[in-house]
């Protein structure tokens, strides 16, 4: 975004733009509400959408963009994630940047080991027990992978009107991550996929991360500490026989309510800039960044810097489930993420769990529940 900031306003000499940046964590969870009174551009998680039109953050940028740049960005998207910011017949974001959980791999580590990438989750928990698999474990990221882990064991979460899931689906699909957290170590709860990725390019002690959102810097050469140590990426393993539909992340461009004038002017033209197919798969791209735009991602170049990554992680991506956007998602993302955390380190059991997070979706979809409820 500091790149394209700084083209922009090389060929708009009139307009500066000033990014500031936010953890991962706070991109997560911090309130756009928030934000949104401060700055005149955004960079937001699709989650958040539901809270934004509710309360009218954000520009309707269908009201103020082309029918056919909107078009363009519905034809190009990579999987849902145009249409993640579109809700209550409004599109409140451009899907500028794409992710999803992938796998990754260090082909050298894993020949070293005398083993190959694993094709099922069975072949992966036997790597893991032989102290090659890094997992990004942060609880908020298993609750992403719990949503897949249900739709792989048959149901797809927020479905059915009594429960998130059948308990038997639930409970099953906690196991499953449990196992997993309980072989990599505690250390893996405190890992997001950064710390995942780090750990496998600065040491050579990981050959494998079966899960983690995917970012396409550590399959470039200059990225990593050495060329050597470049991470491959891939589809996650099959599990029940079946590819896992991971769940979709990536982020969305939106422009303040905030904005008039000249302003919004500038700033609506900005978003059309960084969101265009040339700027995603040129400058976005080459400044390190992970392109929301499809064409970027079957770019030849792109795929040549990247050893491949978009075009064998982008079925992936296609396939990924969209988590709720319901104007209090965010706020049960928050606490979810504290009942997954209290189950991984067994404080609270499966079904203690399960029941807690059903209660806590059924309290915040209730008529006029807020932020704060306990």
């Amino acid at each position: 975004m500091v790149a394209t900031a700084q083209r922009y306003s090389e060929l708009h000499p009139n307009v500066r733009i000033d990014w500031h940046i936010r953890s991962l964590q706070s991109f997560a969870d911090e309130s756009i509400a928030t934000l949104s009174a401060n700055y005149d551009l955004l960079v937001i998680d699709h989650p958040s959408i539901g809270e934004a039109a509710a309360r009218e953050i954000f520009i309707p940028l269908d009201k103020f963009l082309s029918e056919d740049f909107l078009q363009d960005q519905s034809n190009n998207s990579v999987g849902a994630s145009h249409a993640s910011y579109h809700i209550a017949g409004h599109q409140w974001a451009l899907a500028i940047d794409a992710a999803a959980p992938v796998a990754a791999s260090r082909p050298d580590i894993l020949e070293a080991n005398g083993v190959e990438e694993p094709a099922t989750w069975d072949d992966m928990l036997e790597l893991a027990r032989a102290g090659l698999v890094a997992f990004a474990g942060l609880p908020l990221d298993c609750l992403m992978h719990w949503y897949s882990l249900c739709i792989n064991e048959g149901q797809t979460p927020f479905t059915a009107a009594a429960a998130i899931v059948d308990p038997e689906v639930g409970m099953a699909a906690l196991a499953a991550i449990k196992e997993l957290t309980t072989i990599c170590g505690e250390s893996s709860l405190t890992r997001n996929p950064i710390a995942a990725y780090e750990l496998m390019t600065t040491s050579n002690s990981y050959g494998y991360s079966p899960l983690a959102y995917g970012y396409s810097n550590y399959a470039r050469v200059g990225y990593s500490i050495t060329s050597r140590n470049l991470l491959r990426f891939g589809s996650p393993p099959n599990r029940l026989g079946k590819p896992l539909r991971t769940t979709l992340g990536g982020a969305g461009l939106a422009v303040s309510a905030r904005c008039n004038g000249l302003t919004l002017d500038a700033a609506l033209e900005y978003a059309q800039f960084v969101a265009s197919g040339s700027v995603q798969t040129g400058l976005f791209t080459a400044g390190g960044g992970q392109p929301g735009y499809r064409g970027a991602w079957l770019d030849p170049e792109n795929n040549r810097i990247t050893q491949g990554f978009f075009m064998r992680t982008l079925a992936t991506l296609d396939r990924a489930y969209v988590r709720p956007r319901h104007e209090h998602a965010i706020e049960f993302q928050i606490r979810a993420t504290a009942v997954m955390d209290a189950c991984l380190r067994s404080r609270l059991s499966p079904r203690e769990a399960l029941d807690a997070l059903n209660e806590l979706d059924r309290r915040l979809r209730l008529p006029g529940a807020h932020s704060g409820t306990s």
